[in-house]
């Protein structure tokens, strides 16, 4: 199975390059993804902040709001153009690199992903979340918001593949399989707990679930 996830990391990464600018056109079609980015004042953002997968920057100017400093990191650098044109904070930095090879330089109070957990393969999961405690301080705290169970009736899903997986299609036609995980609250925090977390999680919405991880 790790040569088919390594093809759909890499389909994915490509994918989310030649999407970069029709990506932001999402928030501006769904209103529950607008009314989503209010849910950040509510969750314990503190500190030097770590933002994995940040995209076109969208969370990372809330972020930059609560924070000492943020470091956002993303593999697509046509991405990382569009956030840094839009976050012009002098304590955020941009940093272009493949969240899977990439290794944290020094550890945060808080480390955020936003719709990045169910990009991740699940036999993927446990060294992911191994990098995520590498990045943390010792009493730094782990955000993420992401799609729920509900959100798999919106997408084009692929069955019977290795890793789970959808087809998206661009503007010009092009289609692309990413990997793409539903994850269950229960079922997250209990693997999280496996993996040496504490973690609660809960819907937001119908479509939507927030979470909070420490050591």
């Amino acid at each position: 199975m790790g040569n088919d996830a390594d093809a759909v990391v890499q389909e994915q990464i490509t994918y989310y390059r030649a999407r970069a600018a029709e990506y932001d056109r999402v928030y501006a079609e769904r209103e529950d993804l607008r009314q989503l980015l209010p849910l950040i004042d509510t969750l314990p953002v503190t500190g030097d902040v770590l933002e994995l997968a940040c995209g076109t920057g969208q969370w990372t100017s809330l972020l930059a709001a609560r924070a000492r400093s943020v470091t956002a990191v993303d593999a697509a650098p046509e991405a990382l153009a569009i956030a840094q044109d839009r976050v012009k904070s002098t304590t955020v930095r941009f940093t272009c690199a493949d969240v899977f090879t990439w290794r944290p330089p020094r550890r945060y109070d808080t480390v955020f992903f936003a719709f990045w957990l169910s990009h991740v393969p699940p036999e993927r999961l446990p060294a992911f979340w191994n990098t995520v405690a590498d990045a943390l301080t010792p009493t730094g705290k782990v955000i993420f918001i992401d799609n729920g169970p509900e959100e798999a009736a919106s997408e084009d899903l692929l069955i019977g593949q290795p890793v789970p997986s959808v087809r998206r299609r661009l503007d010009n036609g092009s289609e692309y399989r990413i990997v793409k995980v539903f994850p269950d609250p229960d079922q997250l925090v209990r693997d999280l707990s496996a993996w040496g977390w504490s973690a609660q999680v809960r819907p937001v919405g119908t479509r939507f679930l927030a979470g909070t991880a420490a050591r």
